[in-house]
């Protein structure tokens, strides 16, 4: 990696810009110097933007909540370099690699860590619904609408898809197998491991989508599902709060998704939003099919007496 290291001698400058970098203390609690190793990789950085790399190394918890004043400040730089250091690494700007370098740190810490980084709120409600709101601009933000509308053709068009989605989120998960199987499309839902994971997966091969909910800390089994099946062939859509790593590696399509929420859990809340709006444009591609099949499950609720009304 071609970043400072611990013991890399600091550069004299007269100018702002090639001051020597800080080394602030590494958080002996947080990840280690390596957890931006496929994000920082081999690139190589302008003098300046090493140093921003360098703070952001060994400051986790810094780098995951500081505004862009406090990055330079630590760096020895402007805001501008800040940004820029954030491009060459192939992020938007700043706040696009600092929800990825956040979604990391929350990984790496214990859930107990967690709750302490979060800390009390007197107005949990208020706290988790604040929090949701930055969630969802965020997302608007990450992600756009070229992204949506190909991820969108390609579910449109899809032989099959299988949705895989555990834990919390196979709740979003369920809410699109569910939904799309109404409005007519060949879409079923795994929230299992093991070996219902690797028969709903091992007939998936070209013409046939895999939609891979995976949020927080990457769940092995799956992940190394959505490798096989892209490799025979299949189509990878990944919705993750991580625009780098293995998932992001195989997915064709990716929707980035941040979900940090208040206490010891994520928030399912922006992933939610953002299947709701694939599902809209999935019954916009195919209008009359889903029309047609709606039409059909309406009738046969009436007739098994689903709903009282």
């Amino acid at each position: 990696m071609t970043h400072l290291t611990p013991d890399s001698p600091t550069v004299s400058s007269s100018t702002p810009e090639e001051a020597p970098a800080t080394h602030p203390r590494l958080d002996p609690t947080g990840p280690g110097l390596d957890w931006l190793d496929d994000i920082l990789g081999d690139t190589a950085l302008p003098r300046a933007q090493n140093r921003v790399a360098d703070v952001i190394i060994r400051n986790p918890q810094l780098a995951s909540y500081a505004e862009i004043a406090e990055i330079a400040a630590h760096a020895e730089v402007n805001n501008s370099t800040v940004v820029r250091t954030a491009q060459t690494l192939g992020f938007h700007g700043w706040p696009d690699l600092q929800r990825e370098l956040r979604s990391r740190y929350l990984v790496k810490i214990s859930t107990e860590d967690t709750l302490v980084q979060h800390g009390e709120h007197s107005t949990p409600l208020t706290a988790a619904l604040t929090r949701d709101i930055e969630n969802l601009r965020l997302t608007l933000d990450a992600n756009s609408a070229e992204d949506v509308e190909a991820t969108i053709a390609t579910l449109a068009a899809a032989k099959s898809i299988l949705v895989v989605g555990h834990g919390s989120y196979a709740a979003p998960a369920s809410v699109m197998a569910h939904l799309g199987s109404t409005m007519g499309y060949p879409i079923s839902l795994e929230s299992r491991a093991g070996v219902h994971l690797v028969t709903s997966t091992n007939t998936l091969g070209p013409g046939d989508v895999m939609v891979v909910i995976n949020i927080w800390r990457s769940i092995g089994q799956m992940i190394v599902a959505a490798e096989a099946a892209h490799r025979a062939g299949a189509t990878i859509i990944a919705i993750s709060d991580m625009r780098r790593g293995r998932l992001a590696t195989i997915a064709e399509h990716l929707l980035v998704v941040p979900s940090e929420g208040i206490a010891f859990f994520q928030s399912v809340t922006a992933t939610t939003s953002v299947v709701y709006g694939l599902l809209a444009g999935m019954q916009a591609a195919h209008p009359e099919r889903s029309r047609e099949t709606i039409r059909r499950s309406q009738q046969l609720w009436k007739e098994l007496g689903v709903h009282l009304d």
